[in-house]
């Protein structure tokens, strides 16, 4: 007999760093339909994201995300600089960052991949594509994709 040790699995870790709610909403949401084992952590602008990444201040007890979705344009500290700082960081580099903006700038897309983005994803402004986007990206990075252990942390 097989046992199912699918209860013993960690969640998946997913940090959203979004300034806007109503895409927060939408993201969640999107997510939820299907109940897949993760917890979205959210943050709304770069210095909080670069925070919990670093696990300082009321963030020291953040798990290390196996996935972020990052907005480029923040508050604070821009997705670009977001972007370039954690793939800078040889303890955060491995962790899959997709881009997730309304910038359909071919200087973001090129920029972005340039800082080793994972994959950059323009924001639709449709309510209903914006919910199709967000399962897509769920469906490839957390169902199909194999994601590092650990978030491949050495």
């Amino acid at each position: 007999m097989v046992s199912d040790k699918s209860h013993f699995v960690s969640p998946i870790e997913i940090l959203l760093v979004e300034d806007s709610p109503a895409d927060v909403r939408l993201t969640k949401e999107a997510l939820k339909e299907e109940k897949l084992h993760m917890n979205l952590h959210v943050v709304g602008d770069g210095v909080e994201a670069m925070q919990f990444l670093h696990k300082e201040g009321k963030y020291a007890n953040a798990p290390r995300p196996d996935l972020i979705l990052l907005d480029l344009n923040l508050p604070k500290k821009d997705g670009r600089e977001v972007l370039k700082e954690i793939k800078e960081d040889k303890n955060l580099k491995s962790i899959p960052t997709v881009i997730l903006t309304v910038s359909k700038a071919e200087e973001d897309v090129f920029k972005t991949y340039n800082l080793h983005a994972n994959c950059y994803i323009t924001k639709p402004l449709d309510l209903n594509q914006f919910s199709r986007v967000v399962q897509s990206i769920k469906d490839f990075w957390l169902t199909i994709v194999k994601l590092p252990a650990n978030g491949g942390k050495e």
